[in-house]
Protein backbone atom coordinates (compact mmCIF):
# COMPACT_ATOMS: atom_id res chain seq x y z
CA UNK A 1 0.00 0.00 0.00
CA UNK A 2 1.26 3.36 -0.89
CA UNK A 3 1.62 5.77 1.65
CA UNK A 4 0.68 9.98 1.78
CA UNK A 5 1.57 13.28 2.72
CA UNK A 6 -1.10 15.43 4.55
CA UNK A 7 -1.71 18.64 5.52
CA UNK A 8 -4.83 20.71 7.60
CA UNK A 9 -7.15 23.03 7.13
CA UNK A 10 -6.51 25.84 6.00
CA UNK A 11 -7.73 28.52 8.25
CA UNK A 12 -5.83 31.52 7.33
CA UNK A 13 -8.10 33.48 4.74
CA UNK A 14 -6.25 34.32 1.30
CA UNK A 15 -8.88 36.59 0.11
CA UNK A 16 -11.41 37.97 1.95
CA UNK A 17 -12.88 41.92 0.16
CA UNK A 18 -15.18 42.30 3.40
CA UNK A 19 -18.92 41.67 1.07
CA UNK A 20 -19.29 37.98 1.67
CA UNK A 21 -16.68 36.47 -0.30
CA UNK A 22 -13.69 34.56 1.48
CA UNK A 23 -11.64 31.92 -0.22
CA UNK A 24 -9.05 29.72 1.22
CA UNK A 25 -5.46 28.44 -0.53
CA UNK A 26 -5.23 24.74 -0.81
CA UNK A 27 -1.67 24.45 -2.65
CA UNK A 28 -0.83 21.25 -3.79
CA UNK A 29 3.11 21.39 -4.34
CA UNK A 30 3.70 22.44 -0.92
CA UNK A 31 2.70 18.74 0.41
CA UNK A 32 5.74 17.83 -1.55
CA UNK A 33 9.08 17.93 0.67
CA UNK A 34 11.60 20.09 -1.13
CA UNK A 35 9.61 21.31 -3.47
CA UNK A 36 9.74 24.94 -4.39
CA UNK A 37 6.22 25.62 -6.58
CA UNK A 38 2.76 26.38 -4.68
CA UNK A 39 1.51 24.03 -7.54
CA UNK A 40 2.48 20.77 -8.74
CA UNK A 41 2.67 20.17 -12.35
CA UNK A 42 -0.72 21.33 -14.32
CA UNK A 43 -2.69 21.92 -10.46
CA UNK A 44 -1.60 25.21 -9.59
CA UNK A 45 -4.10 25.73 -7.25
CA UNK A 46 -7.48 24.80 -5.70
CA UNK A 47 -9.60 27.88 -3.68
CA UNK A 48 -12.06 26.63 -1.29
CA UNK A 49 -14.18 29.88 -1.48
CA UNK A 50 -17.40 30.57 0.49
CA UNK A 51 -20.13 33.49 -0.99
CA UNK A 52 -22.79 34.72 1.28
CA UNK A 53 -26.19 35.01 0.26
CA UNK A 54 -26.44 38.96 -2.15
CA UNK A 55 -22.75 38.89 -2.58
CA UNK A 56 -21.27 40.17 -6.24
CA UNK A 57 -17.92 39.95 -7.60
CA UNK A 58 -17.70 42.36 -10.36
CA UNK A 59 -16.87 42.16 -13.85
CA UNK A 60 -12.83 41.11 -13.60
CA UNK A 61 -10.35 39.18 -16.25
CA UNK A 62 -8.95 36.30 -15.80
CA UNK A 63 -5.45 35.40 -18.33
CA UNK A 64 -4.75 31.42 -18.97
CA UNK A 65 -5.73 29.41 -16.20
CA UNK A 66 -7.98 26.90 -16.82
CA UNK A 67 -10.62 27.15 -13.90
CA UNK A 68 -13.58 24.83 -13.04
CA UNK A 69 -16.14 25.52 -10.63
CA UNK A 70 -17.29 22.80 -8.76
CA UNK A 71 -19.98 23.43 -6.13
CA UNK A 72 -21.16 20.64 -4.21
CA UNK A 73 -23.04 22.95 -1.48
CA UNK A 74 -25.07 26.28 -2.72
CA UNK A 75 -25.99 27.98 -5.94
CA UNK A 76 -23.22 29.87 -7.92
CA UNK A 77 -24.58 32.55 -10.78
CA UNK A 78 -21.93 33.28 -13.34
CA UNK A 79 -22.75 36.21 -16.20
CA UNK A 80 -20.27 37.25 -19.16
CA UNK A 81 -20.10 39.39 -21.77
CA UNK A 82 -20.57 36.88 -24.13
CA UNK A 83 -24.28 36.48 -23.10
CA UNK A 84 -24.17 32.74 -20.77
CA UNK A 85 -26.22 33.58 -17.89
CA UNK A 86 -24.90 30.43 -16.24
CA UNK A 87 -26.76 28.89 -12.73
CA UNK A 88 -23.67 26.08 -11.41
CA UNK A 89 -24.65 24.10 -8.31
CA UNK A 90 -24.16 20.26 -7.53
CA UNK A 91 -25.67 19.04 -10.63
CA UNK A 92 -23.93 21.40 -12.99
CA UNK A 93 -20.52 22.22 -13.38
CA UNK A 94 -18.86 25.13 -15.35
CA UNK A 95 -14.86 25.03 -17.24
CA UNK A 96 -13.67 28.21 -18.22
CA UNK A 97 -11.10 27.91 -20.55
CA UNK A 98 -9.15 31.43 -20.04
CA UNK A 99 -7.00 31.05 -22.58
CA UNK A 100 -5.78 34.59 -23.90
CA UNK A 101 -8.58 36.46 -21.64
CA UNK A 102 -11.64 35.76 -20.81
CA UNK A 103 -14.06 38.12 -18.78
CA UNK A 104 -16.93 37.26 -16.47
CA UNK A 105 -18.84 37.65 -12.74
CA UNK A 106 -20.08 35.76 -10.45
CA UNK A 107 -23.15 36.51 -7.83
CA UNK A 108 -25.34 34.56 -5.09
CA UNK A 109 -28.67 36.05 -5.11
CA UNK A 110 -30.13 37.56 -1.91
CA UNK A 111 -32.21 33.79 -1.75
CA UNK A 112 -29.84 31.87 -2.79
CA UNK A 113 -28.34 29.42 0.28
CA UNK A 114 -24.61 30.08 1.28
CA UNK A 115 -22.07 29.15 -1.24
CA UNK A 116 -19.05 26.79 -0.34
CA UNK A 117 -17.57 25.73 -3.99
CA UNK A 118 -14.03 24.66 -4.68
CA UNK A 119 -12.46 26.92 -7.74
CA UNK A 120 -9.56 24.56 -9.14
CA UNK A 121 -7.52 26.62 -11.44
CA UNK A 122 -5.17 24.10 -13.83
CA UNK A 123 -2.06 25.74 -15.52
CA UNK A 124 -2.64 24.92 -19.43
CA UNK A 125 0.16 22.91 -21.61
CA UNK A 126 0.67 26.44 -23.10
CA UNK A 127 0.15 30.71 -23.84
CA UNK A 128 -2.17 31.79 -25.78
CA UNK A 129 -5.13 29.34 -25.89
CA UNK A 130 -8.17 30.08 -27.53
CA UNK A 131 -10.82 31.18 -24.62
CA UNK A 132 -13.68 29.26 -24.35
CA UNK A 133 -16.36 27.98 -21.81
CA UNK A 134 -18.22 24.91 -20.82
CA UNK A 135 -21.16 23.86 -18.92
CA UNK A 136 -23.64 21.19 -18.68
CA UNK A 137 -24.76 18.51 -16.26
CA UNK A 138 -22.19 16.17 -14.37
CA UNK A 139 -23.25 12.62 -14.24
CA UNK A 140 -24.83 10.84 -11.85
CA UNK A 141 -23.58 10.13 -8.76
CA UNK A 142 -23.26 6.15 -7.86
CA UNK A 143 -22.41 5.79 -4.08
CA UNK A 144 -18.88 4.48 -3.20
CA UNK A 145 -17.71 5.29 -6.90
CA UNK A 146 -15.66 8.16 -8.11
CA UNK A 147 -17.54 9.75 -10.65
CA UNK A 148 -15.49 11.67 -13.43
CA UNK A 149 -15.70 15.18 -13.29
CA UNK A 150 -12.76 16.65 -15.82
CA UNK A 151 -9.90 15.33 -17.59
CA UNK A 152 -7.53 16.23 -20.53
CA UNK A 153 -8.92 17.77 -24.06
CA UNK A 154 -8.86 14.92 -25.96
CA UNK A 155 -8.47 12.14 -23.45
CA UNK A 156 -10.34 8.67 -23.54
CA UNK A 157 -11.54 9.03 -19.06
CA UNK A 158 -15.00 9.26 -19.64
CA UNK A 159 -15.03 12.90 -18.37
CA UNK A 160 -17.56 14.97 -20.45
CA UNK A 161 -15.47 18.41 -19.39
CA UNK A 162 -11.76 18.80 -20.12
CA UNK A 163 -8.89 20.90 -18.79
CA UNK A 164 -6.14 21.60 -21.39
CA UNK A 165 -3.20 19.96 -19.86
CA UNK A 166 -2.71 16.38 -17.97
CA UNK A 167 -4.91 16.32 -15.25
CA UNK A 168 -8.12 14.35 -14.33
CA UNK A 169 -10.66 15.10 -11.60
CA UNK A 170 -13.26 12.30 -10.03
CA UNK A 171 -15.42 13.01 -7.06
CA UNK A 172 -16.38 10.15 -4.48
CA UNK A 173 -19.31 10.00 -2.21
CA UNK A 174 -18.72 7.49 0.54
CA UNK A 175 -20.81 5.75 2.96
CA UNK A 176 -19.53 5.22 6.49
CA UNK A 177 -17.45 2.24 6.42
CA UNK A 178 -17.09 1.52 3.06
CA UNK A 179 -14.03 1.85 1.58
CA UNK A 180 -12.23 2.29 -2.27
CA UNK A 181 -9.03 3.15 -3.41
CA UNK A 182 -7.82 6.37 -5.08
CA UNK A 183 -7.33 6.93 -8.54
CA UNK A 184 -4.05 6.10 -10.15
CA UNK A 185 -2.07 6.42 -13.48
CA UNK A 186 0.85 5.12 -13.90
CA UNK A 187 3.93 8.02 -13.56
CA UNK A 188 1.08 10.30 -11.97
CA UNK A 189 0.68 11.58 -8.61
CA UNK A 190 -2.71 11.79 -7.03
CA UNK A 191 -3.80 14.53 -4.23
CA UNK A 192 -7.35 14.58 -2.40
CA UNK A 193 -9.44 16.88 -0.80
CA UNK A 194 -11.98 16.37 2.25
CA UNK A 195 -14.95 18.21 0.98
CA UNK A 196 -16.90 16.80 4.18
CA UNK A 197 -16.84 14.18 6.23
CA UNK A 198 -13.63 12.27 7.42
CA UNK A 199 -12.13 9.20 6.26
CA UNK A 200 -8.89 7.61 6.64
CA UNK A 201 -5.62 7.23 4.32
CA UNK A 202 -2.51 4.67 5.09
CA UNK A 203 -2.90 5.20 8.93
CA UNK A 204 -4.00 8.67 9.10
CA UNK A 205 -6.95 10.71 9.78
CA UNK A 206 -8.53 13.19 7.21
CA UNK A 207 -11.33 15.54 8.20
CA UNK A 208 -13.14 18.31 6.47
CA UNK A 209 -10.71 20.49 4.34
CA UNK A 210 -7.88 18.69 4.83
CA UNK A 211 -5.70 17.55 2.14
CA UNK A 212 -3.19 14.89 0.51
CA UNK A 213 -0.71 13.79 -1.88
CA UNK A 214 0.63 10.60 -2.79
CA UNK A 215 4.04 9.67 -1.32
CA UNK A 216 5.01 7.31 -4.51
CA UNK A 217 4.17 3.89 -6.29
CA UNK A 218 1.32 1.85 -4.53
CA UNK A 219 -2.39 2.41 -4.31
CA UNK A 220 -3.86 4.15 -1.53
CA UNK A 221 -7.16 2.86 -0.22
CA UNK A 222 -9.61 5.52 1.19
CA UNK A 223 -11.55 4.23 4.32
CA UNK A 224 -14.63 6.22 5.33
CA UNK A 225 -14.66 7.10 9.03
CA UNK A 226 -18.40 9.10 8.34
CA UNK A 227 -20.02 9.84 5.24
CA UNK A 228 -17.80 11.49 3.02
CA UNK A 229 -17.29 13.91 -0.28
CA UNK A 230 -13.90 13.64 -1.63
CA UNK A 231 -12.40 15.17 -4.42
CA UNK A 232 -8.95 13.80 -5.85
CA UNK A 233 -6.93 14.90 -8.88
CA UNK A 234 -4.75 12.88 -10.77
CA UNK A 235 -1.59 14.62 -12.86
CA UNK A 236 1.29 14.03 -14.75
CA UNK A 237 4.02 16.53 -12.75
CA UNK A 238 6.31 16.57 -15.37
CA UNK A 239 3.81 17.62 -17.98
CA UNK A 240 4.98 21.01 -19.52
CA UNK A 241 2.38 23.94 -18.31
CA UNK A 242 1.93 27.93 -18.75
CA UNK A 243 1.92 29.83 -15.33
CA UNK A 244 0.68 32.88 -16.81
CA UNK A 245 -2.39 32.66 -15.32
CA UNK A 246 -4.13 35.57 -13.35
CA UNK A 247 -5.09 33.69 -9.98
CA UNK A 248 -3.10 29.93 -10.45
CA UNK A 249 -0.05 31.99 -10.90
CA UNK A 250 -0.51 35.59 -9.50
CA UNK A 251 0.73 37.57 -7.33
CA UNK A 252 -2.23 37.03 -4.87
CA UNK A 253 -1.28 32.92 -4.73
CA UNK A 254 2.74 33.13 -4.55
CA UNK A 255 1.69 35.80 -1.25
CA UNK A 256 -0.60 32.99 0.10
CA UNK A 257 2.03 30.25 -0.52
CA UNK A 258 5.20 32.76 0.88
CA UNK A 259 2.25 32.83 4.02
CA UNK A 260 2.04 28.62 4.46
CA UNK A 261 5.62 28.75 4.24
CA UNK A 262 5.83 31.28 7.17
CA UNK A 263 3.73 29.27 8.98
CA UNK A 264 0.84 31.72 8.31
Amino acid sequence: MGDVYKAGRVTRAGIDNGKGFVARAVLPGLLLPGHADHGLGPLAAIMESFLAPGTHIPLHEHVEDEIVSLVPAGVMRHDDPEGAHLVVDGDHLMVMNAGRSFWHEERVADDDPPLRMLQIFVRPHRTGLEPGIQFGTLPPITRNAWRPVFGPEGDEGGAAFHVRNAACCHDLRLDAGASVALPTRPGWRTFFFVFAGRIEASGLTFGEGEHGLTAGAGDVVVRAIEDSLVVAFTLDPEAPVSRGGTIGDGETVHRMAQAHRDGG
